[in-house]
């Protein structure tokens, strides 16, 4: 694309098209919206007046983008969390007076993986020693500076970490709960109850009787403003003009590619003679004429007929050695394809029953038995299968030492070189259906060969279907004329342009300040910024280079700086919800009256059904779905007693105690106290910082610089 660039600007239609494109800047106001972060004077962020280093913070967006590939905006979002959390507990650090010496910050370096698999900080047993660590950063610090800065740097990350252990360690040691706590949590988890009741779905009430106005729904909504609060957001039109080859492009470079198959002379103007050029059909040298014709390098793996990606694999994988088919339209791409080589029963799949033993590569430490033990085992095992075949995914299932074992020893289709040698031999030269034991490193293997396939190794010459320059001139054109046009014209009539020019205008809703993926035209920063810029207005069009070639003109439609979702974002939700509590009143109304389960079975024409050995931890009601309410009611009941009309997720319901089970007393509920301090610290880490967060004032202004 960027040849194709560099073409357009050489080309004397485009000196043309600058000036159509300068008028269309200057009226969109380019000049006053493209100002660059450096002007920007407000800070990246405060947290509760704190400052954050605007360096340091990029610094570290660029190091996890680097080490972890993430895009810039995950790379923010990830350092931003990470920097809140540091900012908000260093504050709690100060107030507790929390800090961590030497002893704490051996015990996180003397814990951390990377640290202790590192040969340098080994003692002679083999175990991390502290001392060399110790003495290695003097060394560094020394002989190294830069080395011993970036490892400040991580000191500092590390030290944090203690604090946080330290810190986090006062918490959960506050999270403790008493015997009646852990009494009750063992009733509640073991007490059951057995009883009848009779459903009436809100569905017996057709949606088409209740009438919902606009006006119920506002005030719903007013009602409950703090379940409906939202970020400002954008809403845009846009009508993208794609570089697309035409037919005429594409036969070009099937043209082109046509060319490459066959031999052909070639006046040498340095010679002065006639050279042969040896197409892909009769070249001695595949790897190198690839590479020279090919946006994809020679891929030597052979594949079998479901390997090949392709529409035309059938074609592909039955071509004669030698013979060559295309130019062929695949994907985003033209190719031409020449069969190299083929093999016979060369994709082979196989299950296994790996028999490991104490010392045999990668043998667990629980693994005791002897090779000898081991062997006789995989013997006794193979006479087994033999007699029932059928019975090998069971046997691997329960006897195998392998990772397949879940699989029942399925170990799938592969080829030679990726299983030990030995255990290759054996799948290759037998049948499949074929079952013996073969000895490896890693113990001894029951096998069963299952299938075989035939491989194929094919040359491929690919290439990217591209436009023409005189196409790419005409979409810039197009995309350009369409700008203008828009910018001349009123707001409203952006749709009725496109419309007149057979253009599609297409529409995206609720755009999130740092978004960055649009949907129908993936990373576009450029736009979301652009829509949220201070001298951005509803009504603003401007056309944006797309990466992946071509153009889109975007209309910024809609500005939503409330922080309440608006009527036509969640008036179907509300209606639903108004809906139901219409059908509630109607249905009470109708059957509050009934004094018996049997008497609503009887007037609703619900049958009465049956549900036991129901608990409180488990929230499903048999035949009704997820219903804790009915299940907790069920429990303040006594034996035979029926409740009142109760209102459910599903409907409306009338229950019968049947019999309830109390689990016997037990002499001490330490364990069910475990248990829940165990939950609790679960949550004690995500929920401080969440805490801490809602209690902060937090200004961010990461869309300024990102």
């Amino acid at each position: 694309m960027a040849l194709l660039g560099q073409i357009r600007e050489r080309s004397i239609f485009l000196i043309i098209v600058i000036g159509m494109a300068l008028f269309a800047f200057v009226i969109s106001g380019v000049f006053t919206n493209n100002a660059g972060s450096e002007s920007i004077s407000e800070p990246i962020a405060l947290v509760n007046d704190v400052e954050i280093d605007l360096d340091l913070f990029k610094f570290n967006v660029e190091q996890t983008e680097r080490n972890y590939n993430y895009s810039t905006l995950k790379s923010v979002d990830a350092v931003w969390n990470q920097t809140l959390r540091n900012v908000l507990l260093e504050k709690q650090y100060k107030l507790l007076g929390i800090d961590a010496g030497i002893a704490q910050l051996e015990e996180i370096i003397g814990s951390n993986e990377a640290f202790l698999n590192d040969q340098r900080f080994l003692n002679e047993s083999g175990f991390f020693d502290f001392g060399l660590f110790t003495n290695f950063i003097i060394s560094m610090k020394n002989n190294n500076p830069e080395g011993y800065e970036n490892w400040k740097a991580q000191e500092a990350q590390l030290i944090s970490m203690a604090k946080q252990k330290i810190y986090l360690g006062l918490v959960r040691s506050s999270a403790t709960h008493s015997d009646f706590e852990g009494k009750f949590s063992y009733h509640t988890e073991n007490d059951k109850v057995s009883i009848q009741y009779v459903q009436i779905p809100y569905n017996t009430i057709s949606d088409s009787t209740i009438s919902i106005s606009n006006n119920e729904i506002k005030k719903y909504i007013s009602r409950n403003s703090d379940k409906y609060k939202r970020n400002e957001t954008r809403s845009i039109d846009y009508v993208l003009f794609d570089e697309i080859p035409t037919e005429e492009d594409i036969s070009e470079q099937r043209k082109s590619l046509e060319k490459l198959i066959l031999n052909r002379v070639e006046y040498n103007d340095v010679s002065k003679l006639t050279d042969t050029i040896y197409g892909l059909k009769n070249t001695n040298d595949i790897y190198e004429f690839v590479s020279e014709h090919s946006s994809i390098p020679f891929d030597s793996i052979y594949k079998s007929k479901g390997e090949i990606i392709s529409d035309y694999s059938e074609i592909l994988f039955n071509l004669p050695k030698g013979d060559v088919f295309g130019p062929y339209i695949d994907g985003n791409n033209i190719k031409i394809s020449k069969m190299i080589d083929q093999k016979k029963d060369a994709s082979i799949r196989a299950s296994h029953i790996l028999i490991s033993y104490k010392g045999s590569y990668g043998a667990l430490n629980s693994i005791i038995r002897t090779k000898e033990e081991a062997k006789q085992k995989a013997f006794k095992i193979l006479d087994q299968v033999k007699k029932n075949p059928n019975l090998f995914g069971e046997f691997a299932s329960q006897d195998s030492d392998g990772p397949s074992k879940n699989q029942d020893g399925d170990l799938g289709f592969f080829k030679e070189g990726f299983m030990d040698k030995s255990f290759f031999n054996f799948v290759n030269k037998n049948r499949v259906g074929k079952i013996g034991v073969v000895e490896t490193k890693y113990g001894y293997h029951v096998i069963k060969i299952t299938d075989k396939e035939d491989v194929v190794l094919l040359a491929n010459i690919i290439q990217e279907l591209i436009p023409s320059e005189s196409t790419t001139n005409e979409i810039f054109k197009n995309a350009t004329e369409f700008e203008i046009k828009s910018l001349k014209s009123k707001v409203e009539d952006f749709e009725s342009i496109a419309e007149n020019s057979a253009l599609s205008v297409k529409k995206i809703d609720y755009i999130n300040i740092l978004d960055e993926q649009l949907p129908g035209l993936g990373d576009q920063r450029q736009i979301v910024k652009w829509s949220f810029s201070e001298d951005s207005k509803e009504g603003d069009i401007k056309k944006f280079n797309l990466s992946s070639g071509g153009y889109v003109v975007v209309k910024i439609s809609k500005i939503r700086d409330t922080k309440i979702a608006e009527f036509d974002e969640v008036k179907e939700e509300v209606r639903s919800k108004l809906t139901i509590q219409k059908k509630t009143d109607l249905l009470i109304k109708k059957y509050n009256s009934t004094e018996s389960i049997e008497d609503l079975s009887k007037k609703s024409n619900q049958e009465i059904q049956n549900a036991s050995a129901l608990n409180q931890n488990n929230s499903v009601l048999s035949g009704s779905g997820i219903e804790p309410y009915i299940i907790g009611a069920s429990f303040a009941l006594k034996e035979n007693e029926e409740s009142k009309l109760l209102i459910g997720n599903k409907g409306l319901y009338k229950i019968k105690l049947i019999s309830k089970q109390t689990a016997p007393e037990l002499p001490s509920y330490i364990a069910y106290k475990n248990s829940l301090r165990t939950k609790e610290n679960l949550r004690i880490n995500s929920e401080i910082f969440k805490a801490l967060k809602n209690s902060s004032k937090i200004v961010d202004n990461r869309h300024l610089y990102y």
